[in-house]
């Protein structure tokens, strides 16, 4: 059954991903002569993600916080990441934002044509130049208002449990003094096995913590900062395994 589900899950997703982009195509001439942070083809590609994910019968997704949560005017978010499901889980919030990707993703046709239309920002890793322009666009993006999406941990767990946060989102927080808000996904580690192609059972949350201000802070308070966020993760992760 597992089989027959993961087909029609495939499929509503490269549907989805397809109809997403063919609804940026009809929006980009309509909305970036005046749209320069790319709101609407944004707002296309993560509905087209969201729809897919309910269209897959093997998960469920509830959002807890984002009701009533007023973002900052300048947001650095970030969330532990366990799953390539994570991104359609996170895509339930019901702001835009523009988020970090590797650069191989950017090559998947129509998928990858999605994200330049969105304005998503690639990332090539291990490449020094390429972490510093990344920032930078970043960096332009949290001080024009719009908010970024980055995962610290860098890459998916194999364990569940979070790795080690990398500093470059909260140097982007503390340079661009920025609110930094962390997101906590739990339930997504089998929602989307590594080496396997079929989906597998979830019933995934994703939870809007507390925005932590960087008022006043310089980079040597970077690991205080990263600290303070990754507690209230696992503090989120935590409340939502005790249920």
């Amino acid at each position: 059954m597992h089989s027959i589900f993961s087909f029609w899950a495939w499929f509503a997703i490269g549907f989805c991903a397809f109809c997403g982009f063919l609804g940026q195509l009809i929006l980009i001439p309509l909305t970036w002569p005046f749209d320069r942070n790319r709101l609407c083809t944004g707002y296309c590609l993560r509905l087209s993600g969201r729809i897919g994910a309910i269209l897959n019968p093997m998960w469920r997704v509830k959002v807890v916080g984002a009701r009533g949560f007023k973002r900052p005017q300048r947001a650095v978010f970030i969330s532990n990441h366990c799953s390539q499901s994570d991104i359609f889980v996170i895509c339930y919030l019901p702001w835009e934002m523009k988020w970090l990707f590797k650069d191989s993703l950017f090559k998947i046709p129509v998928f990858g044509w999605s994200l330049q239309f969105t304005g998503d920002i690639s990332i090539k890793r291990g490449d020094r130049a390429s972490a510093q322009a990344s920032m930078k666009r970043c960096q332009a993006y949290v001080e024009n208002g719009m908010p970024v999406m980055i995962f610290p941990e860098g890459t998916r767990s194999k364990t569940d449990e979070m790795q080690p946060f990398k500093d470059g989102a909260f140097r982007l927080a503390i340079e661009s003094q920025a609110a930094l808000v962390p997101l906590a996904v739990s339930g997504t580690s089998k929602a989307l096995p590594k080496h396997d192609w079929r989906f597998g059972d979830a019933r995934a949350t994703v939870q809007v913590g507390q925005p932590i201000s960087t008022e006043g802070m310089t980079l040597e308070d970077v690991a205080t900062l990263k600290e303070a966020a990754r507690t209230q993760i696992q503090d989120m992760r935590d409340a939502v395994s005790a249920t």
